[in-house]
């Protein structure tokens, strides 16, 4: 794999749209280099989608919603094109796993056995849920038939993030088709290796236009792509702020969206808990991906009864996490995304400093390493809830940690937050662990567990976390219109209004 990084420093990849079914030509628009953040080398020259390409794409996919066959196809169909997405991803699994981790710093291990093969799955997933998704049928009201139906919306706008995004946007891509629906894709332009890749290794399986793919900055290609009249929907993944302004942009054309954006999770740890179940999780949901998760549960609360064995055990771990090349064997921290993230975690970590948090470990840019955008894992352990650290999503490996002494106060400080997204429990107690799912104001909490997904179920947030939820009837709602149709099942009896006349 380190041949094949060489090869692609120096012979960067091309990074073009894909619009009505073929790859778009290297236009002389904005050059973009996309790096890998472990070498700081160029991998790829992207170059950026105009207002004009991003208008291509939505033409072509609205033709092939309105006039094309993949709206109309049966669910048998439709089934048999995401399976075989599913199995083109899987055949090119350890390509594609190379591919994001040069693009994003993820070490190896966890882009060859949870991103890639999650990215397959939201493909089999969608296809098997399609087969048994059904609608309603309402016959309360006397002599009539009230019928439930769910069309596909039309033409999607699909933004994935850069953390994850071949997983991500796939899921995204996924629940679009799987109900019929045509598509243009906008991954970030910081990862778009794996998507493009993507785009290459399905051609042929859908019809011409029913899939597109858009390249760019935000301000240019996003913006262009969110208002253009010819979209019908959104479904965006990152940041709260950017999330902000797409809304606004929709509100404008009264279009639909589901936003899945930001989050500053709470892990809360009893004394009474798995003792080193809830350390490994802690260090999991903290630390995995690089910390760069949006349900990273990273603002760690500990019951004052086990806080100094905790607090200890936690700095020990952290401290002895291997920091480098995310292509070798073994790495478990890789570089952050870029120089603006791997200074933003500077930042946090003088902040916490100056609002009086302690450091418990890290703090600083890595030495070990000549080139890349390497930072210490840190933990601090903060003075309250109150400071930037516990309230203000960091977006990296940074975990904050604060002690409490009673449940009330814990689950107070939890939601003491702008964030919604996701809450973890640790307790061997069923009741306490009910109470606080009850009260956690998140769109999911986990019990027992580290990071987990459900497809079945829906993920999303509440408060500045987003909106709508992604999963299987989320999906459905988020893809889909809703229409009733009320038959009469026998003559009615009407008013003859003017009979009289």
């Amino acid at each position: 794999m380190q041949t094949r990084r060489n090869e692609i420093s120096r012979h960067p990849l091309v990074i073009r749209g894909y619009v009505g079914g073929r790859f778009t030509d290297a236009s002389p628009t904005e050059e973009i280099a996309v790096i890998d953040p472990a070498t700081e080398q160029r991998v790829a020259t992207l170059y950026e989608s105009s207002a004009e390409e991003v208008d291509r794409a939505v033409i072509a996919a609205r033709t092939a919603f309105d006039r094309g066959p993949w709206g109309r196809a049966t669910v048998a169909e439709r089934q048999k094109a995401l399976l075989a997405i599913h199995d083109a991803i899987l055949a090119h699994a350890e390509e594609l796993a190379f591919l994001e981790t040069i693009n994003t710093g993820i070490p190896l291990s966890q882009t060859r056995n949870v991103h890639i093969p999650r990215a397959a799955y939201n493909f089999r997933f969608f296809a098997e849920y399609i087969n048994q998704a059904g609608g309603e049928v309402f016959t309360q009201e006397p002599g009539l038939m009230s019928l439930v139906t769910y069309e596909p919306i039309g033409v999607c706008a699909l933004i994935g993030p850069w953390n994850m995004p071949l997983g991500l946007t796939a899921m995204k891509i996924a629940g679009a088709l799987a109900f019929g629906n045509a598509c243009v894709v906008k991954p970030s332009e910081l990862t778009p290796l794996t998507v493009t890749r993507l785009f290459e290794i399905i051609e042929g399986i859908l019809p011409e236009g029913v899939m597109n793919l858009v390249n760019g900055r935000g301000p240019v290609t996003g913006t262009a792509l969110v208002s253009h009249p010819g979209i019908d929907m959104v479904s965006f993944t990152g940041g709260t702020v950017t999330g902000s302004a797409i809304l606004a942009s929709l509100a404008k054309g009264i279009k639909g969206s589901a936003m899945e954006l930001g989050g500053k999770s709470a892990n809360i740890v009893f004394a009474d808990a798995d003792f080193d179940q809830a350390l490994d999780a802690a260090l999991m949901s903290s630390f995995m991906n690089n910390g760069q998760m949006c349900l990273a549960g990273s603002r760690i609360f500990i019951e004052r009864k086990i806080a100094e064995r905790f607090i200890d055990a936690f700095s020990r771990r952290v401290g002895a996490l291997k920091i480098g090349d995310p292509l070798q064997e073994g790495t478990e921290i890789g570089p952050m995304i870029n120089s603006a993230q791997r200074e933003r975690m500077a930042r946090y970590a003088e902040s916490g400093l100056s609002e009086g948090a302690t450091l418990l470990c890290g703090g600083h840019r890595f030495s070990g390493l000549a080139t890349g955008y390497y930072f210490e894992p840190t933990a601090m352990l903060a003075p309250s809830n109150d400071v930037a650290i516990c309230r203000e999503e960091i977006f990296g490996p940074f975990a904050a940690i604060q002690v409490f002494d009673e449940e009330d106060e814990v689950i107070a400080k939890a939601n003491e937050s702008d964030f919604g997204l996701v809450g973890y429990v640790w307790t061997q107690d069923l009741q306490r662990s009910m109470r606080a799912a009850s009260a956690l104001r998140t769109g999911t909490v986990l019990v027992n567990t580290p990071i987990i997904r459900d497809l079945r179920t829906g993920f999303g947030g509440y408060k500045q976390s987003g909106l709508g939820r992604e999963g299987a009837k989320g999906s459905q709602a988020m893809f889909t219109e809703m229409k009733t149709t009320i038959i009469a099942r026998a003559p009615r009896t009407l008013p003859r209004m003017g009979a009289g006349a």
